[in-house]
């Protein structure tokens, strides 16, 4: 028989050389950004975001989905659709489900009065709307105390680290990137629930363009389209 992995997604304060804006409007103009996953050097899925304004409000859709193989025997799915809503740059509204392998996960969040109520399938109870939510695509969480996922709700405090400037080759392409490291701060996490993630945005856009960390395996997500 096959071993049958447990795969926690990634779904996923500090001081550093430049100055981010903190604004979801620095996105504007944003339509679409696909990633390849890979595991181990091993294609195996992707991480799709969509953009959309309407009505003065910011749509930003994301898909995952990726499959687990050995010898052609499908060992693990996940798949996961989220929804973020924006208004005047600030996160207002969030929704998302996940099969994990089987496994139903959920996130349902709404901003009132400067708080984030959240009911999650790991977290329900409120958050300060200086958490934001743990999709990557927006620079702004290097400054945030805190992450919410977007996969179950949980609140995760989070030390960020600069690593500094690094140039990179994907698809043929070289960016020079500013790299971060995410770390949880509660040290009593078991490793499974620990947050250990690196992240690398553009330099001049401050796109997400990698992002990678290890368990049951070495996992990228590797910028493949922006338009």
């Amino acid at each position: 028989m096959f071993k049958i992995f447990k795969i926690l997604p990634l779904i996923i304060f500090l001081t550093f050389p430049i100055c981010l804006n903190a604004h979801v409007q620095h996105y504007d103009g944003l339509k679409r950004i696909e990633f390849d996953i890979y595991r181990n050097n091993k294609h195996i899925g992707t991480h799709i975001f969509s953009f959309n304004e309407l009505d003065g409000q910011l749509a930003v859709k994301s898909e995952i989905n990726f499959k687990i193989k050995k010898l052609g025997i499908v060992l693990y799915t996940y798949h996961v659709e989220g929804t973020e809503i924006y208004k005047d740059g600030k996160l207002v509204k969030f929704n998302s489900t996940t099969n994990q392998n089987g496994k139903k996960k959920y996130v349902n969040m709404v901003l009132k009065d400067e708080e984030y109520n959240i009911d999650g399938s790991s977290y329900q109870g409120k958050a300060p709307s200086t958490y934001l939510l743990g999709t990557w695509w927006n620079h702004s969480i290097v400054e945030a105390p805190a992450q919410i996922s977007a996969v179950s709700g949980r609140i995760i405090d989070q030390k960020v680290t600069f690593l500094g400037k690094e140039s990179i080759k994907l698809n043929g392409k070289t960016f020079n990137t500013l790299h971060f490291n995410f770390t949880s701060t509660d040290k009593k996490l078991s490793k499974g629930k620990k947050l250990d993630t690196d992240v690398w945005y553009d330099e001049k856009t401050l796109n997400w363009v990698k992002a990678s960390f290890d368990k049951k395996g070495k996992w990228e997500y590797k910028l493949t389209l922006i338009e």
